[in-house]
This record gives structure tokens, C-alpha cells and sequence, in this order.
């Protein structure tokens, strides 16, 4: 029997536990929400809308558990309070455009033919969610989803065991049948044979690009859709005309909100020279300003990280920078709780250069690495210079300057004068090692369907 135990990063007890289902019993609840796929697509659109809406309401309801939940398994502080204005946001926007996203496109309508294109559910979809956004990312596939036709099955990271436990449970008690939406405990050989062996019809993982390569190697073969979120290694670029105040609280905000376990958080900033001395200082001012400490404390600014490994490779990063020349700026006798274990105090580093890890991999946590550019093209070659492809936050007060850079920058979104946030009504998706794919806006309506053509001759 195996046990996937979440382990808090408050004081490192076991928070949850759940027993992990065999490949056979798993497979049979697969198999009933596969049969009741297709009675829940005949339902009408609105009805199903409605039914995922009334689910989201119900988390909504669960507020004073679902907060302090959070902060247990993955150490963000109650002070933010939860996930819900994300939540909220992208559901509705969501359910705002279902009608239109899966309209049948009508090639002709006239006496002789009927010829259009109408999309199906893929059938059935299974959702595997991260810990940092444990609700937001993972209704972002989750409404549409449903929306569509499809039914789902979620399985959570071990890091946050009872969302995907507390998720559905709002949602049949809202009304969605517990055969369209379920979630299964599962541990990563079951998952991985359970995608290998054709039991779903679209999978979209949120994770590590090592977790996206073993999904892309076990579904290979089986032609299902794939929908994955992988690494980043975001970076911000303050140019010479930047509101210089706005861009230290949003970048840094960016960088050290929720840890810095944002997917599409600030790891990378350049900044022009000419505003880089008063850029760093006020952002140093920014970072010493944080209190942290115990996240179900009101008044802890920055909680845990979310596991003590994941803290041990940002301070490994730290380390391997300040070793070959960088310099830490954050006073670090300011934050008595990092314990070296899962709190971590944030850190800003100058000197530093692409040689480093730090500027490189993916850190996902509360650190970022400040360097000054002359120009434009110095920025753009630095910030095409990774792996990765998520997100570019530009800083200028300049829009077509700002959309001329970012035509050149690989990555999937765009941000002028803002970062860390996803716009529902766009599509969220990456290049390179972020992955492929894409969810949300109408677009992401079209991942969690097929298309199906009808050409109609109506006289002979």
C-alpha cells in the first residue's frame, strides 16, 4: 500500500494523508466517468454552465476552510486569502464565453447544403494540478472542461492532497453528477500507466518540464491531446522612459509574492542603466520590508516555502552566484525565521551574469537577479537567452515600442507595465521548455474539443 502523505511547510508534520488507489481500482473509476461522458454532453450547454458556476459558488461558501487549508499544506499566508479573486474571475469569464466559443461555425446554410464545422468533447479529461495555485490552475481547465461536454477526472500534487478532494466535493454538492467530476489519489507509476494505456482523451499537466517529459513519453502512441505548463524563467525590462516606482512594486511584488511559486513570476530583471542605481535601491528597500514567518500569523507578509527541497535548490542558487561574483543585497539578520529548512528570506542579487544558475534555471522561489543593460538589444538578446518561454513584462511608457520588442521575445505572453497575472480572456500558453498548448479565451475552448465536420446535401 502506498501513502502520499502532504507534508506541511509550517512546522513539518503531516498535515494529510490519503492512500494511493491501485492501477485496478483507479482504471474502474475512470471507466464509469467514461460512460457517463456522453450523457453529460446531452445535456444543454447552459445547463452545464449553470451546474459549474453553482460548483464555484460552493467553493466560495468554503472560504474559512479552504484559506487556512492552503496555508497548511503549501505556506501561503491567511492575509491573502486564498485564491478567489482568480478563481472567480477566470470561471466567469469562462462561462461568459462558453456559447460563443463552441458555436457551430456555419460554412453555408441554403437550400442545397448545410456545411459546418461543430465541436465535440474530447471525452474524457484528466487534470493534473500543481501546489502553488492549487485552485486557480487548475479551473482553468477544470470549468471549460466541464463547459464543453467533457468529464473530468483531477488528480492533485501531494503537496496540496485535499484540494482536488475539496473541489469536487463543492462541485456534486452543487450538482455535478460524481461520475463527471472525480478525483483520484494516485501515485506517479499509476498516473503515468493510466495515461500509457489510453484510459483518457486529453491530458494537461502543470508541473516540472521533467514531469512534462515522462506524461509526453507515456502517452506517446496513444495520439491523445496534451496540454502542458512547464518551467519558466521569467524577465522583466525596465526601460529608460519606466514609471521607475510602478515597476519596483510590480516587479517585486512579482518575484516574492506567494515565495516566488508563481508560474509566471519575475525570476529575471534588466534594467537600463541610467535608472539601475535608484531601480535596485528602491527594490532592496521593497524585499527588506517583508515580515517572514508562520503563514496562519495575520501579520506574516511571506510564508514558507512550500518544501524544504524546494528551498535548498534556491539557496543552492544562491550560493553557486554569490561564489562566482554576484552580490546579495537583501540584509539577511532582517528575517531571524529562515530557519534553513522551508523558510527562506528573499534575496536580490547584482553582479550577477548568464553563466550563473540563478539566471538560468527556473528558481520558483523568493529571489531574482538584477542586471543593467544600454539598449534594447542588449535586453532582448538577454531575455531570449533561456530555455524557457512564458511570459515578458516590459516597462515603458512607449506601447509601440513595447509591442515591437515583444514581437522579437520568445514566449507566449506579452506584458507591458504589468506582470504575474493571467488575463483569462487571452490565451495562457508558452514556447520552448514551458510546454505547448494553451487554456483559457475561446481558444482554450477549442483545446478541450475536437472539431467535426457535417457537409449536408439536402436535394439530389
Amino acid at each position: 500500500m502506498t501513502v502520499i502523505k502532504c507534508i506541511s511547510p509550517v512546522d513539518s508534520t503531516v498535515y494529510a494523508e490519503r492512500e494511493a488507489m491501485s492501477f485496478d481500482a483507479a482504471k474502474t473509476e475512470v471507466t464509469r466517468s467514461r460512460k457517463a461522458q456522453a450523457a453529460w454532453a446531452r445535456r444543454p450547454l447552459e445547463e452545464r454552465v449553470q451546474l459549474v458556476m453553482k460548483g464555484v459558488a460552493r467553493i466560495n461558501e468554503m472560504v474559512d476552510e479552504v484559506v487556512p487549508e492552503i496555508a497548511w499544506q503549501m505556506g501561503r499566508p491567511i492575509r491573502y486569502g486564498g485564491e478567489f479573486r482568480g478563481f472567480n474571475e477566470r470561471s466567469n469569464y469562462v462561462a461568459s464565453v462558453a456559447a460563443d466559443a463552441l458555436a457551430p461555425y456555419v460554412v453555408e446554410s441554403s437550400a442545397t447544403f448545410e456545411r459546418r464545422i461543430e465541436r465535440e468533447p474530447h471525452g474524457v479529461v484528466f487534470v493534473i494540478a500543481p501546489w502553488n495555485y492549487p485552485y486557480m490552475t487548475a479551473i482553468n481547465t477544470v470549468a471549460p472542461a466541464l463547459m464543453a461536454g467533457n468529464t473530468v477526472v483531477i488528480k492533485h500534487a501531494s503537496q496540496t492532497l485535499l484540494v482536488g478532494e475539496r473541489m469536487v466535493r463543492a462541485f456534486v454538492e452543487a450538482g455535478v453528477p460524481d461520475d463527471v467530476f472525480m478525483n483520484l489519489f494516485l501515485d506517479h507509476d499509476t498516473t503515468l500507466r493510466l495515461i500509457a494505456e489510453n484510459s483518457f482523451n486529453f491530458i494537461n499537466f502543470t508541473g516540472s518540464v521533467a514531469g512534462g517529459r515522462a506524461i509526453e513519453r507515456a502517452a506517446a502512441g496513444t495520439f491523445n491531446g496534451l496540454g502542458l505548463e512547464l518551467g519558466g524563467k521569467d524577465p522583466g525590462y525596465v526601460m529608460e522612459d519606466a514609471n521607475l516606482d510602478a515597476a519596483v512594486d510590480t516587479l517585486m511584488d512579482g518575484a516574492f509574492f506567494n515565495s516566488g511559486q508563481c508560474c509566471c513570476g519575475i525570476e529575471r530583471i534588466y534594467v537600463h542603466e541610467s535608472l539601475f542605481e535608484d531601480f535596485v535601491e528602491k527594490s532592496v528597500s521593497f524585499a527588506s520590508a517583508y515580515k517572514l514567518g508562520n503563514p496562519l500569523e495575520t501579520e506574516t507578509t511571506l510564508g514558507p516555502m512550500a518544501n524544504k527541497r524546494f528551498a535548498a535548490t534556491v539557496r543552492a542558487q544562491i550560493s553557486d552566484a554569490l561564489t562566482r561574483g554576484a552580490k546579495g543585497l537583501v540584509d539577511q539578520s532582517l528575517f531571524p525565521a529562515d530557519d534553513g529548512g522551508a523558510y527562506l528570506a528573499p534575496q536580490i542579487l547584482v553582479k550577477v551574469d548568464h553563466s550563473m544558475t540563478v539566471m538560468r534555471e527556473e528558481s520558483f522561489g523568493p529571489v531574482v537577479g538584477i542586471m543593467k543593460v544600454k539598449n534594447d538589444a542588449e535586453a532582448l538578446a538577454l531575455m531570449n537567452d533561456s530555455p524557457y518561454g512564458l511570459t515578458a513584462s516590459l516597462w515603458t511608457q512607449d506601447p509601440e515600442r513595447a509591442a515591437r520588442i515583444g514581437r522579437d521575445i520568445e514566449t507566449g505572453t506579452i506584458f507591458m507595465n504589468r506582470s504575474d497575472y493571467l488575463d483569462p480572456a487571452l490565451c495562457w500558453t508558452g514556447c520552448k521548455e514551458t510546454g505547448k498548448g494553451g487554456s483559457l479565451s475561446v481558444l482554450g475552448f477549442q483545446n478541450l474539443t475536437r472539431p467535426k465536420s457535417y457537409h449536408l446535401k439536402k436535394a439530389l
